[in-house]
């Protein structure tokens, strides 16, 4: 109810104004104690996967705290893991504003942000100064200006400089909005990349004396030659899991809508189905050996147990968390409670 009183006026901003606004009124209120008016209690119940055990399967995805700065109040809201970036070696302002539009009309958002951060140093600072000792994936990528061939050195050395503070790393490389990036999705460029960062993580293993997954994020845009392609690699070099899916610069299902033809990834409901279907084709192509993690259009507990349903063992929100809020959170966590073994 206070988030939906909130939103109306939320809705009334600029988009990126109001993320910003939205999440250091978040920080707030949790400094002052009073996370609990808005976070929604509901029952949690464990899932153990790539070695950690997380307090339930619901997660924030990434990209709404790219810094790492929001990290005690979201975790307040209930979450059973959170995952902050996408992150690039250097600072870089990301794409030009205005790059984030709503479409309520289908409950959904494209963004064209660029990989807009502060830095993985400052990232790192802002992670140490949290109190959260909970489940942290840190997402990585590269800068808008690395060339695509030296792409890899980008992944690497953002993997060196946050694995001793992630409980695992993601590996974007499926965003629509850094130039060339989705070309990493092919088979050379993932298999070159993937062996560059399992030979990397085995060091720093050995070196930290703990063993940190790797997961890559992918598309929801790919047909089934290139999922079966990338299937093959995830297996292929032992990764630890897979995310999916990413936005999608597909506009079948708002066409006509107001900023619609905007560039940059959808997210939302409208991306619901799509991403549902890759999951279900992973699952299928993985049989089990590599775990994945949903997301993509959970608007509601339904759409958090379809991703379950074909195949995912965790799920993750993001524009359905801007669109309804904490609520959100404890539907889908009472929903999971009920449903699993």
């Amino acid at each position: 109810m206070l988030y939906s009183l909130a939103r109306r006026f939320l809705f009334g901003m600029d988009p990126e104004v109001a993320h910003d606004l939205a999440l250091a009124s978040l920080k707030l209120i949790e400094r002052t104690g009073m996370a609990s008016v808005l976070a929604d209690t509901a029952p949690a119940r464990s899932v153990k996967l790539m070695g950690l055990e997380f307090p339930n399967a619901l997660g924030l995805a990434a990209g709404l705290d790219k810094n790492g700065q929001y990290i005690d109040a979201l975790a307040a809201m209930g979450f059973g893991f959170l995952e902050i970036g996408t992150v690039t070696p250097r600072p870089q302002p990301g794409n030009p504003k205005p790059r984030m539009f709503r479409l309520p009309e289908a409950q959904a958002l494209i963004n064209r942000m660029g990989f807009n951060n502060d830095g993985v140093e400052q990232l790192l600072v802002n992670v140490a100064r949290s109190r959260y000792r909970g489940v942290l994936g840190i997402n990585i990528g590269k800068n808008f200006d690395t060339p695509i061939e030296r792409a890899a050195d980008d992944y690497e050395f953002c993997l060196a400089k946050v694995y001793a503070h992630a409980s695992y790393v993601t590996v974007n490389v499926s965003s629509p909005n850094t130039k060339d990036l989705r070309q990493l999705q092919g088979t050379d460029e993932l298999g070159a990349l993937a062996g560059k960062l399992k030979t990397e993580q085995k060091r720093l293993a050995d070196t930290h004396g703990r063993y940190v997954p790797l997961v890559l994020k992918i598309a929801p845009d790919l047909g089934d030659a290139e999922l079966g392609s990338i299937a093959k690699c995830l297996l292929k070099h032992k990764l630890d899991g897979v995310i999916a899916t990413n936005t999608t610069v597909s506009r079948a299902a708002v066409k006509g809508l107001r900023h619609a033809e905007e560039t940059g990834g959808l997210s939302g409901a409208p991306l619901r189905d799509a991403s549902t279907e890759v999951i279900r084709k992973l699952a299928q192509l993985l049989e089990g050996r590599v775990p994945i993690i949903g997301v993509g259009g959970v608007m509601s507990a339904a759409d958090a147990r379809a991703k379950l349903a074909a195949g995912a063992s965790l799920v993750q929100i993001y524009t359905g968390f801007i669109y309804r809020g904490p609520e959100l959170i404890g539907e889908i966590l009472r929903e999971f409670a009920a449903a699993r073994p």
